[in-house]
């Protein structure tokens, strides 16, 4: 039976001297001590056996107990930290500040190591780190427990990673976007969704989509999970995004922020991703520059980038290497698809033709089809499979995939039946297409010139100092100077250049041909 540590501490090697040396004593007091026996606890504690006899009249001392002194070390006083903090952990000024303010005497009685060493020994080194970065870099020094494992799709573990890499998309670098689901017990990734973007709550979707399904180009493994970890992320928290999981029973844990420990196992891929395969890719965005790269520049030439669809290609390579070759210590030296088959926790699997509407979003109340087929965001949409039903005015239910408008799915409105897809009638041409997009770029560019030059007007220049003196306010302008830029901007922001005709004033009747009523007397008193 192991023995149990006393309640009360200090555990430390101090007790297990005051114990030998309360046993020496007692021999002594029966004048059974030899010299044997102070020889035997020396070597015990691998010191001479004269420090055991110091031991021993330093307990003789204080009534019979060992109570060690120790070495008197210089600690740091109340104002000594709040000076530290202020300095924000700046030991070398902080102590120039006490020494200019003869904290430690004139001359100094304290030198800068020994202060040095007193920073050290009173504060952790989480602490230090709190006073230089902040709670942010305090937070790297915390110690997290290990989750405990249990078995396959209980709890998966899901976020989104931005690519390390530029991608050649549409002629245009761009850092795409992964969004994947990871079973916490075995580290296997079930699915992902990747796009040239910000991911939004269709990719979540997509991705969760990919991740249950196991059959087809979809991996072997997936299911149904009991629960699933998120941050805060705005997109994970919609409501299309939750009633997705609540439809088969799966709850949704909503970590807290500022904890990224609570999901490691995804945390530590998106790490992996960035170390194994990001930095091994044309277009590494992190990739050190020499002295002949111009400031500037972009590091790699546009057609050096990998296109978007041979990206796409690597990136799932990548996970399939992780899942079937990669091994990983936690799992006992076992890749994550051994793990995964090791386990034989019974797997809930879906048809696909059953997730058909998983990743829709309800449209709102039923609508018509008509003989320009069903209007929805001021445009038609259409099917081949309409033909013979828009003279009934049949009512259908309209559901989409977020930020997909280009092709819907109606569902009969009394018995949900699907009937079909549709596509809008009226879809701009390629052309069309590219006209306005660059249109709308020129349009944002030109607003954040705009911005640009608001903000260097707007911010106030100061003359250079070398002595103490009051700032001295450079763009100044004379009288008329600021009244013609008054009424530029008067002109061009004012609330006339947005104002609504219900907002104007009403004209003053014309008094030759209408009659005004006399102040104070009714219709009737003039009839």
């Amino acid at each position: 039976m192991p023995a149990t540590p006393p309640p009360d501490g200090p555990y430390d090697t101090t007790s297990l001297r005051a114990a030998a040396v309360r046993r020496l004593l007692r021999l002594r007091n029966a004048e059974r001590l030899t010299h044997y026996d102070v020889r035997t606890v020396a070597a015990a504690f691998t010191v001479h056996w004269r420090t055991v006899r110091r031991w021993m009249d330093n307990a003789t001392t204080h009534n019979g107990t060992y109570t060690p002194q120790g070495r008197r070390h210089f600690t740091l006083t109340p104002a000594m930290h709040e000076a530290l903090a202020r300095w924000n952990g700046n030991a070398a000024a902080t102590y120039r500040e006490l020494v200019a303010d003869g904290i430690f005497g004139n001359p100094p009685r304290v030198s800068q190591a020994t202060f040095y060493r007193a920073v050290d020994r009173e504060l952790t080194p989480g602490q230090r780190a709190a006073l230089r970065g902040g709670e942010a870099a305090r937070r790297r020094h915390d110690v997290h427990a290990l989750r405990p494992h249990g078995n396959r799709n209980d709890v998966w573990e899901t976020d989104h990673v931005e690519a390390s890499v530029f991608v050649n998309i549409d002629g245009r670098r761009r850092k795409p976007w992964i969004t994947w689901f990871i079973d916490h017990t075995t580290a296997v990734i079930c699915g992902l969704a990747i796009t040239p973007h910000q991911p939004s709550q269709d990719a979540i979707l997509a991705a969760a989509r990919d991740a249950i399904l196991c059959t087809d180009h979809h991996r072997p493994f997936g299911g149904i999970p009991r629960k699933i970890r998120t941050d805060r992320g705005r997109d994970f928290l919609g409501r299309c995004v939750d009633e997705a999981f609540k439809k088969f029973g799966t709850e949704l844990i909503v970590l807290p922020p500022y904890s990224p420990h609570l999901k490691g196992t995804v945390e530590a891929i998106n790490g992996a991703a960035k170390h194994m395969l990001f930095k091994g890719l044309p277009g590494y965005a992190h990739t050190p520059r020499s002295r002949r790269d111009r400031r500037g520049q972009p590091l790699w030439a546009l057609n050096e980038l990998l296109d978007y669809e041979t990206f796409v290609t690597v990136v799932l390579d990548w996970v399939d290497w992780w899942n079937n070759d990669h091994t990983i210590a936690r799992l006992h030296r076992r890749t994550p698809a051994q793990a995964w088959h090791a386990d034989l926790t019974p797997i809930d699997t879906l048809d696909p033709a059953d997730l058909h509407t998983y990743t829709l979003t309800d449209a709102g109340p039923p609508r018509k089809i008509t003989s320009k087929g069903v209007r929805w965001k001021s445009a038609y949409y259409v099917g081949d499979w309409m033909h013979g039903h828009s003279s009934a005015g049949e009512m259908v239910r309209l559901r989409h995939e977020p930020h997909h408008y280009h092709r819907v799915e109606l569902y009969d409105a009394d018995t949900l039946t699907y009937r079909g897809p549709a596509f809008r009638s009226d879809e701009m041409s390629p052309r069309q297409a590219r006209a306005l997009h660059n249109a709308r770029r020129r349009e944002a560019d030109r607003y954040a010139a705009k911005a640009r030059r608001a903000r260097k007007n707007a911010t106030p220049r100061y003359a250079a100092t070398s002595v103490a003196a009051a700032p001295e306010p450079l763009n100044r302008l004379t009288a008329s100077q600021a009244a013609a830029q008054l009424r530029e901007l008067q002109t061009s922001e004012g609330l006339h250049a947005e104002a609504r005709p219900d907002l104007l004033n009403r004209p003053q009747p014309d008094s030759a041909r209408w009659t005004k009523p006399r102040p104070g007397v009714k219709p009737q008193d003039t009839e």
